[in-house]
Formats: structure tokens, sequence, C-alpha cells
């Protein structure tokens, strides 16, 4: 289904089209666009993950008592899949050891603490020339300067900004849609620094080879539309106004507004010759590329039941409750914190986890702002969530198939492919917590594929070490043969012997490992206990044949 056009220019008009799904829910936005971005005071300690991005954690490289420089890396990354983290400010590591992290599960994970000095001293800073500079060199820059994906996925840049076996990606999207209610961190950073995200959008182009720049925005922020069009003037990049709707800003479903294109299921955008960035990832990459600066901060909504919602640039690792302290002390009823937004977003485990790359926003949550669901009832197969799945799948399909365990026919509906944007929690009349099954049944599933993988790497060493036995028992049976016939030359019919001889030994070597008596036959079904019978009476039989036939073999 195809929407009407919404950016015009005299040269220019783009066909817009529509993605399947979605919903309408109150914004909250203008609470906390009333003020500009502020940048954030220095906290009392920063708590600094080694694990803030996906793939491997990064190695420490620093010790207790250390004194580091701002912007020094005290962890390094850990393979092609990682990124190297800084420190936020100069101070001394008071702590490496395992603390609370902003994550759904409350586990804790392994942290470097930083008592500031209040010097803020920064490590010597050098901008790269990356119009010179080899791509694989300029991307293990990026990867040692700490860039990960600020959307919300905190995948690592340097691996997203690699064209792999293509030449080039041709199509690079910006997503600066930000649909989710209550955030608004990327409409100020648009609003109020729109030049330095155009100039990290080059240098993507530049690393991609693409053809085309599209920078996506949601109708419903007209200041961040207006100040993005006059950064890309001179420019080919386009700005798009696209419409109001979650989730809009999918990486997915902006492509499929933008292009009308798809990725396959299971694939990924680059298979259709796009790659998408949120638009502080390209702020980032700007002051790495240009300034030489690590990402040590990043812009975060504080909002909800505080005094004075507000966005504010904030150092990586300070507290959540210092940080949500400059929007105003908390409202008496505030009874947690949410980091993202309500529909993608999680309670945290203490609000005193830090702040992480991938943290956008933070809501303080009451029973007024956000009050409790219902109890679910039955559901009522009214199709409501399907209507609403962004992805086109059949929730209540994989409702019924994750409450029932029958985890094969969820993977047949395509479980992987929902995104848990909560749309069908949304729309849901039983109120069931779709998404939390969906959940559950993708951890079911990865733990059942581990468990299959270590089974599989068990059973392979088995077999190899079955297939040494056996090499070493043939090997025997030759130097028993070879002995047995002596040093004369094999007349005809010699050599016949000689090979049945080795046959024979390892034919006696297989029967003596088989010569065990089946364990754990208790409790078994007569029809079992029967089989096995039958097998061991098969083995006896063998075996006497073996041993008459052997009585007329030469020792």
């Amino acid at each position: 289904m195809e929407i009407p056009c919404v950016f015009h220019e005299a040269h220019l008009m783009r066909q817009l089209h529509k993605f399947h799904g979605g919903v309408h829910s109150p914004q909250h936005k203008q609470e906390s666009t009333a003020r500009p971005i502020a940048a954030a005071r220095l906290p009392t300690r920063l708590v600094v993950p080694m694990h803030q991005h996906i793939g491997n954690r990064a190695k420490p490289l620093v010790q207790v008592g250390d004194t580091v420089l701002k912007g020094q890396m005290i962890g390094q990354a850990d393979g092609y899949v990682s990124c190297a983290v800084h420190a936020p400010t100069s101070g001394v590591v008071t702590a490496i050891e395992m603390a609370t992290v902003p994550h759904p599960s409350g586990l804790p994970d392994l942290c470097i603490t930083i008592a500031p000095d209040g010097a803020e001293r920064w490590v010597e800073r050098t901008p790269l020339d990356y119009r010179a500079m080899n791509p694989s060199e300029l991307r293990n820059r990026l990867r040692d300067l700490g860039l990960a994906g600020l959307g919300g996925a905190v995948f690592p840049s340097h691996a997203k900004l690699n064209p792999g076996k293509q030449p080039k990606v041709p199509t690079l999207i910006l997503n600066g849609a930000e649909c989710e209610p209550w955030i608004t961190c990327d409409d100020m950073l648009m609003r109020e620094r729109a030049a330095e995200i155009v100039a990290g959008a080059k240098i993507m182009q530049h690393m991609l080879g693409s053809d085309e720049v599209l920078i996506g925005i949601e109708d419903n922020k007209p200041e961040a539309l207006a100040a993005m069009r006059a950064a890309c003037a001179g420019t080919a990049f386009e700005v798009i106004a696209v419409p109001t709707i979650y989730p809009g800003g999918g990486a997915k479903q902006l492509t499929k507004v933008l292009l009308g294109k798809e990725p396959p299921a299971g694939g990924r955008s680059t298979d259709i010759g796009v790659q998408v960035f949120n638009i502080a990832t390209s702020y980032s990459l700007a002051r790495a590329v240009l300034h030489g600066e690590p990402l040590i901060s990043r812009i975060v909504t504080v909002t909800g039941n505080v005094e004075r919602p507000q966005n504010f640039e904030v150092l990586l690792g300070t507290p959540v409750k210092e940080l949500v302290a400059l929007a105003g002390k908390p409202r008496s009823d505030t009874h947690g914190y949410i980091m993202g937004g309500p529909m993608m977003g999680f309670t945290l485990p203490a609000d005193h986890a830090p702040v992480v790359k991938a943290t956008n926003c933070l809501i303080a949550s009451s029973p007024a702002l956000f009050p409790p669901s219902p109890p679910a009832l039955p559901c009522i197969r009214c199709t409501q969530c399907a209507q609403a799945c962004p992805v086109g799948l059949q929730p209540q399909d994989l409702y019924w198939f994750a409450r029932g365990r029958e985890f094969g026919k969820a993977q047949e509906y395509d479980l992987f492919d929902c995104i848990e944007c909560g749309c069908c929690d949304y729309v849901c009349p039983s109120h069931i917590p779709l998404v939390q099954y969906y959940r559950f049944a993708k951890s079911e599933i990865w733990a059942r594929e581990r468990e299959k993988n270590q089974a599989d790497v068990a059973r392979e060493r088995h077999e190899f070490r079955e297939t040494r036995l056996e090499r070493a028992e043939k090997e025997r049976a030759e130097k028993l043969a070879a002995k047995t016939q002596g040093s004369k030359t094999p007349a005809s019919g010699d050599t016949d012997a000689k090979q049945a001889a080795i046959q024979a030994a390892i034919e006696r070597a297989k029967l003596k490992r088989a010569g065990v008596v089946p364990q754990n036959v208790e409790n078994l079904p007569a029809e079992r206990l029967k089989e096995i019978e039958e097998i061991e009476a098969r083995r006896i039989k063998l075996k006497e044949a073996m041993e008459k036939q052997n009585e007329t073999w030469p020792d």
C-alpha cells in the first residue's frame, strides 16, 4: 500500500511506502524538549562496564591504583565483534570487580570503577585522515575508539562500516525517526548539532561507497527536520519526513518506508544494498574521526516522574541516581527507573547502575504514569495482535506454541523474526504479556542449541577416540601377523592368510570391547528387554563362531 509523498523539492520527489501494522501511542515528548541539552556534572564515581556492546567483552588494561586520563583506553577489544572501553574522565582506578549493570537479567558484570580527580585531563587526541587511510586500518581505529551503535542495538560500528564481499553498499540510511514514546535525545541532538551529524554521514558514505544518503525523520519533529535540511544544503543528502507511527524507527521498518524494500527472512539490510545507522552514531563517529575523541559520553533523556525533564550530555559510567537528580528530585511515588522507552525498555535492577552506551533514556516510573497491567485473561483469538505486528507474524499462534513449549513449531512460524517491539502487548484486550512468552521461547531454543552443540562436540571426541583405538588395534594386528609369518617370503595363498589373520585380530578386539554387560536396563518395557536379549544372543553366537574358527589359526 502506498501513502502520499511527504517530502517535496523542486528537483526531487520520493514516493514513500507503508509497513504492516504499527500502533499510535501517546508520545510524551514535549516534556523533555522545552529545554536545551545540558552538560551533566562530574559524578562522585564512574562505574564503567567492560561489556557495553554486542559481541565479546573488552579486556581490562589497568589495575587497581592506576591513574588514568580522560579518553584513555582501559578495556581492549577482544576479537572483531567487540570494541574498546575508555576512561570517561581522569582519576584513579579504585576497583575492578563484578558490579550491577543495566540489564534485564539484573546480573552483575565486570566493571572498572574510577574516582574522578576533577582535573579532566585528556589523553592526547589525534584526528584521523580518513580519506588517506587504508579502510581496514580505519575500521580498526574506530574499534579502538569504542564506536558502537547508539540507537539501542550497540553493534560495533566498525563492523557495520565494512562493505564485506561487495565493493560498496549503495544506500546509506541515517535513522532519526525516534519513534519510541518519551525519548527525545535524537530529536534534540539533530536540533542542536546537525552539522556534526552530517559530517559523520559523509565519513560513513566514504567508507561504504554509498551512492545515496537518506535521512529519515518522523514528521512530529519539525525543528529537527529544519535543522537537518539546513545542514545538508549543498550536499546530495535527502532529508525525508516519514509518518509518525510506532515502530517506524526500526531499521527494517524505516527501510521499507523509504525504499519499499525488505531484507529476506533471517537476512541483513546489506543483502538488499542498504546499511542503517542511528544519527547519534553518526555524531559520535564525527567526534572520533575529526577530533580523535573516543566514545565516553552520550545524550540521555531524563523524563517521567521528575520536576524538570531534560536531555543531558552525560559521561558513561555515571550512576543513574546522580543523573536523575539533575532533573530535580524524583517525586515521592517514584518506584523505579525504566531504561529506554515504555515499549521496548526495561526496569533497572538498581538506581546505582551506570549509564552505558545503550542508555538513551531514563524514565522515572510511577503508578500514575505506568499503572500495573490487569491480570491476564484467556486469549479470545481477536487477531488484533496480528494486525498490529510490524513484521507480519501471527503473535497469537506464537503465544500458544511458546506456552505449550512447542519450540519447533514456534520456529516454523518465524519466531526469530520478532523484534520484540511490544505492539502486540499494547493492543491485546486480554492483557497477555506476549513478548515475555516470545523471549522465553527464544531463550529456551538458544539453551537447547547450546546443549546440542556441546553434545555434538562430545560425540565427535568419542568417535575420534574410537577411531584412534581401532587404528591402534589394526596396527598391533599387522605387527602380530608379520611376526607370525616370520621372515619367509609369502607363497601363493600366504597373503590371503595374512589378511585373514589381521581381520580376525581386529574382530577379536571389537568383540572384546563389545563384550560388556548391558547397563541401566532396570524398569524397561518388556519389548525393549526382549530387543536387548536378541542383541546379546547375536553377540554370543558371533563370538562362539569366531572362537571356533580361531582354533585353526596359528598363534
